[in-house]
């Protein structure tokens, strides 16, 4: 009988709650403009901390309008494979490695190793 009266009812989707006695905050309207041109308006409770920045629904990053400039954090640069490599060996030290494998390939392969060509 029980599994019958709860049928249909949609208890998981709909809320049985009301906004009676509940007041929102004060909230003001703030607006970012990213480089697109794209500008979004946004609440934000009065108390609230606005952020500088906003991530724009194209994915750059929009600004405040008439606000703060939002300050930058600096770019540390990327190290690449050959950055790291090169702080374990020298260039000398490389091309000695190189030649030697080369070697190893070529023999491999059954070439004759190259004489150092002079000039």
């Amino acid at each position: 009988m029980a599994e019958r009266s709860l049928r249909g009812t949609n208890l998981s989707s709909v809320s049985h709650e009301s906004d009676e006695g509940v007041t929102l905050s004060d909230r003001q309207l703030t607006r970012y403009q990213c480089p697109e041109g794209h500008v979004s308006e946004l609440p934000f409770s009065v108390e609230a901390d606005i952020p500088s920045l906003w991530e724009c629904r194209c994915g750059a990053e929009a600004v405040l309008v008439d606000g703060p400039e939002p300050e930058r954090k600096p770019v540390k640069h990327q190290r690449t494979h050959w950055d790291m490599l090169l702080e374990r060996r020298s260039i000398p030290e490389l091309e000695e490695l190189l030649e030697e494998r080369l070697t190893l390939l070529r023999e491999s392969r059954g070439v004759k190793p190259r004489r150092k060509r002079t000039a």
